[in-house]
């Protein structure tokens, strides 16, 4: 896979301790959080260096994420420059609790799931860290 095709993917669970505010739901920041941790593997694959998540360009929170809910976040490299690369990044919620009152621990899958938030940012490894050409 070329370098400006490098992506990667990641698939947690939203818990209780996650959300922030009334009715179980998690802030953005977390979700933040995770296209961080998606940047710094992207960074490590691309330059041998975790590097730093320098600036986000945009970012928007499309739908809410509840304790509960998996998501998938992944982060695709589309640029790549001589200590930085532009990364886009997205999450999506493939899992969800049931609204099923005589089963408290049902979930439903999503089909098709549901963006919930993306961004876009860039990401820098300075020549002195960075261990691959």
């Amino acid at each position: 896979m070329a370098p400006e095709n490098l992506e990667v993917k990641l698939r947690v669970r939203m818990s209780a301790h996650d959300a922030h505010y009334a009715g179980n739901l998690v802030d953005g920041a977390r979700i933040m959080n995770l296209f961080g941790d998606v940047a710094t593997e992207l960074t490590i694959r691309l330059d041998g260096d975790e590097g730093l998540l320098r600036a986000y360009d945009n970012v928007e929170f499309l739908a809410p994420v509840y304790g509960g809910d998996f998501l998938e976040v992944t982060g695709k490299i589309t640029n790549i420059g001589n200590t930085s690369c532009k990364i886009a990044f997205e999450a999506y919620k493939i899992i969800t609790a049931a609204k099923d009152a005589q089963h408290e621990s049902a979930c439903d899958v999503l089909e098709p799931p549901v963006l919930v938030a993306k961004a876009s940012g860039t990401a820098v490894v300075t020549k002195d860290k960075q261990r691959k050409s």
